[in-house]
């Protein structure tokens, strides 16, 4: 899944490396200056995974809504709702429903709550090919993990060159994987409900309620 929750990566912040190409941080600094001025952001992406050695090929579509630290996720017929505090995993097609404290101390896993500062550190960075999608012209920085234990060999970011909101992100791994997550619709500052990230045990009351803390 961690591969997965990197969806935007947009960032907040970012810690300047001798190595890193100055266009590069530039273009990533106006893109968190624009981005942390939200109060909240909505997303609708696609996700696709590719391994060719492996015969591997996934594609699927989800949403998020991000605000501060806490966030609620649709994805493969699973919600995922973290109030700042507790992850709740909601599983219809298995009537169950996890609860855990999100592990924030493991760095293995990105989790939309981190994924405004996923490169914040650890990572140095710079300038790409740019590229014309539909009339729109995307900038890409490639970001390389500085741990060389790292199971990420790079990530290409991809910026629109006007808005300054992140249009895709391509993650490709050691092992061959290529995984790829495509903003189809980026929202900002929508009116939601108070509740959104609020759990409600009352509509679950048939469901397994797997407590792991």
């Amino acid at each position: 899944m961690k591969n997965l929750i990197i969806i935007a990566c947009l960032a907040i912040g970012f810690n300047t490396f001798a190595q890193n190409d100055k266009q590069a941080e530039t273009l990533l600094d106006e893109v968190s200056t624009k981005i942390k001025n939200y109060e909240n952001i909505s997303l609708d992406f696609k996700y696709e995974l590719n391994n060719i050695s492996e015969n591997i090929s996934q594609e699927t579509r989800g949403d998020v809504v991000i605000a501060s630290d806490k966030y609620k996720l649709n994805i493969l017929g699973i919600t995922r709702i973290f109030d700042g505090k507790t992850l709740y995993t909601i599983s219809p097609e298995d009537e169950e429903v996890t609860i855990s404290t999100d592990n924030t101390e493991d760095e293995s896993t990105i989790t939309p709550s981190k994924m405004l500062s996923f490169y914040e550190d650890g990572y140095s960075y710079k300038m790409d090919i740019i590229q014309n999608v539909k009339g729109r012209k995307i900038q890409y920085v490639k970001l390389t993990p500085m741990d060389t234990n790292s199971e990420i060999k790079h990530v290409l970011l991809g910026v629109d060159a006007t808005t300054k909101h992140i249009y895709n992100l391509i993650e490709v791994g050691k092992n061959g994987t290529k995984t790829t997550l495509t903003v189809n619709s980026f929202k900002t500052d929508q009116p939601i409900s108070k509740t959104l990230f609020t759990f409600d045990k009352s509509k679950y009351s048939d469901y397994f309620i797997n407590n792991i803390d």
